[in-house]
C-alpha cells in the first residue's frame, strides 16, 4: 500500500481542509466523544490517512452511504481528496449528527447528506435500500454483523467496503453472513502504515439482492450474527 501521496495530499495539496477538520474534531470532541486520539500526529496516521488509503476502491462518482459515521472516518478524508463522490452519512446519535454536519458546512463539501438514523432502520427505507454504489465502515462492528448492517444500503452489482485491522479471524467467520446477505468477497488489501501497525480493507461485490428480513433489527446483528 502506497501510503506516501496520501499522506502528502494531507499535509500538502489539502492541507487547509485537513487542518480545519482536525481543529472541529477536537473541539467537538469534548462534547461528542467522537475519539480518544487527540494528538495531531496521531489523528493524521490513524484516522486522516488511515481513511483516505482505500479512496481507490471507491468507483468514480459512486453513491456512497457510511454506516455508522461517527466522527467522519473514511468518508470525510475521502470526500476532500475525492470530490466526484456522493455520500450519504448514516448516524443514530443526533449530536454526532449535528456535529458532521458543521464540518459539512465548514469545509464546504458538495454532495455530502447526514441522517439521523439506526442503520438497521434506514436498511429498510424505501429511498435508501439498494440505492447506493458503495456501503462504507470503519470501526463499527464485527465483520459478520457489520455486513448485515451494509449490504442492504448496496445495489447489485455495487460494492461493501470494509475498514479493519488484523482481519483473518473476522473474514473466515463471515462467510455464511456474505453469502447469506448476497456478497463475495473480492479483493482483500493487506497492509501496514505508520503508528496503526496491521491493517484490512476488504472489498466484497454484491452479486445478488439481500433478503428482505435482513437486517433483523432489535440488536440481533450482535447478539446472533449470521
Amino acid at each position: 500500500m502506497h501510503y506516501e501521496k496520501y499522506l502528502e495530499i494531507i499535509k500538502g495539496s489539502h492541507s487547509v481542509k485537513f487542518n480545519e477538520f482536525f481543529n472541529l474534531l477536537n473541539e467537538h470532541n469534548k462534547i461528542c466523544n467522537l475519539t480518544s486520539i487527540c494528538d495531531e500526529k496521531g489523528v493524521i496516521y490513524k484516522h486522516f490517512l488511515d481513511s483516505a488509503v482505500g479512496e481507490s476502491l471507491f468507483p468514480q462518482g459512486a453513491k456512497v452511504a457510511e454506516i455508522g459515521s461517527g466522527g467522519g472516518f473514511p468518508s470525510i478524508p475521502i470526500k476532500i481528496i475525492r470530490d466526484d463522490l456522493n455520500f450519504t452519512l448514516i448516524e443514530s446519535t443526533g449530536k454526532k449528527c449535528n456535529y458532521l454536519k458543521k464540518i459539512v458546512d465548514k469545509l464546504s463539501l458538495n454532495g455530502v447528506n447526514v441522517l439521523n438514523v439506526r442503520a438497521e432502520d434506514g436498511a429498510h427505507m424505501h429511498n435508501l435500500r439498494e440505492k447506493f454504489d458503495v456501503s462504507c465502515a470503519r470501526a463499527v462492528a464485527q465483520l459478520n454483523t457489520l455486513a448485515e448492517y451494509c449490504m442492504p444500503y448496496v445495489k447489485v452489482g455495487g460494492l461493501f467496503i470494509a475498514y479493519k485491522g488484523d482481519a483473518a479471524e473476522e473474514i473466515k467467520a463471515a462467510e455464511r453472513s456474505l453469502f447469506v446477505l448476497g456478497g463475495e468477497i473480492e479483493k482483500v488489501i493487506e497492509y501496514e502504515l505508520p503508528e496503526c501497525g496491521k491493517r484490512t480493507l476488504i472489498a466484497v461485490r454484491k452479486v445478488k439482492s439481500t433478503p428482505l428480513k435482513y437486517p433483523r433489527g432489535q440488536g440481533r446483528e450482535r447478539k446472533n450474527p449470521l
